[in-house]
């Protein structure tokens, strides 16, 4: 018998619907960015941009201890008591309230906690991975902030994180850590097949084509969760796999609401289907192991070399 999950109940997922938070989804996103391309410029570059992302925890979002010569730093977006906590190796120590507030103001807010603490950073400033974006010290248009969904978003990143690292511990081969990318704003775990890829086309908005050639070198399955807008107008989990194996979209997957995208070119549940479904973790995990043997199947995998056999009891 598998290893049972430390399984939650549906009322723990909250109910999040992108229309009602959209205009602070965008606000709050672009906040991310700023610390995000901090970490960017300060860490050492690690395969496929695994230096970048943020981690859930139990309070929000962390960037994890970024260096700085002699000294290193943190950044914590606490999405319970709404505010940005910079701590300091030395013992430096700073919050700032997340509250309305547009995108050039906490841009200036960051930046100037930053300089007297002695953490002088220099970003590039145009927003990635988004179209025709504003640079973040000339944006006066993003100035929402929820503080009510907000903590809606975090607590269904705890639940999701948690079913994502139970996934993510089945597998031997090279596979990603579950991490938050501020560029596309979603929560991801990802799996490598081992054999190298052929060379990823780009294209993706404000985002360098070598960037995304070097994140996807290799055969990927990977799957994620992003609450909504960019082609799926609501909270959704996702699975692809590339380069796409052949009959790859035209397996059948589970559980009965999941369905393949053209659009997206992917495989999506509704966020909604998850949370009302009488076991959310085992409907999740559902969708995230029926996904990856899709890829895996279709694309050939060694599955035998690179998954792991749970303990029986």
């Amino acid at each position: 018998m598998k290893a049972p999950l430390n399984r939650s109940k549906n009322t723990d997922w909250p109910e999040l619907h992108f229309q009602d938070w959209s205009d602070t989804a965008a606000t709050l996103h672009l906040w991310t960015q700023i610390i995000g391309k901090i970490r960017l410029v300060q860490s050492p570059w690690t395969n496929h941009s695994w230096h970048v992302p943020f981690y859930v925890t139990a309070r929000g979002l962390n960037s994890s201890l970024i260096p700085y010569g002699g000294r290193a730093f943190s950044v914590e977006f606490d999405l319970l008591d709404h505010q940005l906590i910079i701590l300091i190796s030395d013992g430096g120590k700073q919050k700032i309230p997340l509250r309305p507030m547009c995108v050039a103001d906490f841009y200036m807010k960051v930046m100037s906690v930053m300089k007297d603490f002695g953490l002088s950073v220099d970003i590039y400033t145009t927003p990635s991975e988004i179209a025709n974006g504003t640079p973040f010290e000339e944006d006066m248009g993003h100035c929402q902030y929820n503080s009510e969904f907000v903590t809606r978003f975090w607590q269904a990143l705890v639940q999701i994180d948690r079913v994502f690292k139970e996934f993510r511990s089945r597998f031997i081969g090279k596979c990603s850590p579950v991490h938050f990318f501020w560029g596309s704003f979603d929560l991801a775990v990802t799996r490598f097949s081992g054999r190298e890829a052929p060379l990823h086309p780009g294209g993706v908005p404000n985002f360098p084509d070598w960037v995304a050639q070097e994140a996807y070198s290799h055969e990927v399955s990977s799957a994620g969760f992003w609450p909504g807008g960019g082609g799926f107008e609501d909270a959704a989990f996702y699975s692809y796999a590339y380069p796409a194996p052949e009959k790859f979209a035209d397996k059948q997957v589970k559980p009965n609401a999941a369905f393949y995208s053209k659009a997206l070119a992917e495989f999506v549940l509704p966020y909604a289907e998850v949370r009302r479904s009488i076991s959310p973790d085992e409907t999740l995990m559902t969708f995230l192991q029926s996904t990856y043997e899709a890829a895996a199947n279709t694309g050939e995998w060694d599955r035998a070399a690179l998954e792991k056999q749970l303990p029986r009891s």
